[in-house]
């Protein structure tokens, strides 16, 4: 049996004292997005991190990415290790070239200390790509948001086998997320919820989920399924929780916890 083991570094939709925004790490080696939860990492394990995958563009889930190239760029240049793969769409890459590694927000690690060896390098993949990192295989899949954005699929063995743990990344309604799950072996489905009913015009425009929005769309997942609430405003997890149990929900709904461990088994 192989385990998978996931990290919850963070899991909160902004900032506040005890709350990081989303960040989870894959067998101590792979980040799935890389927001504020990655500064509690120490340095040893910053180091360790060999592959970063990004669901969208937007700050609170990649502003983690200038301060652990920072931080680690000299440590791996002594151990001779490569640069860290950031995979993410075309999209998010031209706006991390253009708006973050420009040498006037942060320097551009993406060239320094030199184009030849730099501290990061940029891997465009698409939706429906599946990535094989180690013994791992993350499948892209699609999301619905204000800006190009996915989700991942992770699998505990390298050929796509085992139960599916699934992170939405940040997602409206999205009609061809649930298509592919259907098609899926999913075990444990990690879902932003990021606004309650009262903001759900919000929520609309934003291209995020309330309850009622989310109530909705699980009514096609299998019930088997453990489903954990993440991405809410500092303050509002309980409301947002509250609305989800009154909504009638038959799925077994948790909210995400920072530094949760979450385990998959792989079938022998």
């Amino acid at each position: 049996m192989l385990d998978v083991g996931i990290r919850v570094l963070g899991c909160s939709g902004s900032i506040a004292a005890g709350e990081r925004t989303t960040a989870f790490l894959l067998d101590g080696r792979v980040l799935l997005d890389a927001g504020t939860g990655v500064g509690d990492l120490a340095i040893e394990e910053m180091a360790g991190i060999d592959h970063i995958l990004l669901s969208h563009s937007h700050l609170d889930h990649v502003l983690g990415i200038p301060l652990l190239a920072d931080t680690v760029l000299r440590r791996r240049l002594a151990e001779r290790r490569p640069p860290i793969q950031v995979h993410a769409l075309p999209q998010t890459i031209e706006v991390l070239r253009r708006h973050l590694f420009n040498d006037l927000i942060w320097p551009d690690f993406t060239r320094l200390p030199s184009p030849e060896q730099p501290a990061l390098q940029l891997q465009p993949f698409e939706v429906g790509r599946r990535l094989v990192l180690g013994e791992r295989c993350v499948e892209v899949l699609p999301a619905r948001h204000s800006v190009p954005a996915v989700g991942f699929a992770v699998f505990p063995r390298a050929d796509g086998g085992g139960p599916a743990w699934v992170y939405s990344g940040d997602t409206g309604p999205n009609p061809a997320l649930w298509k592919r799950l259907e098609q899926l072996p999913v075990a444990s489905l990690v879902i932003e919820t990021a606004f309650g009913d009262e903001d759900a015009e919000l929520a609309k425009v934003s291209g995020h989920l309330h309850p009622a929005a989310l109530a909705e769309q699980l009514q096609q997942l299998a019930l088997d399924v453990a489903v954990h609430i993440t991405h809410a405003k500092p303050g509002e997890l309980q409301a947002i929780m509250g609305e989800l149990g009154r909504h009638a929900c038959s799925h077994r709904v948790r909210a995400l916890q920072r530094g949760q461990e979450m385990t998959l088994l792989a079938a022998p």
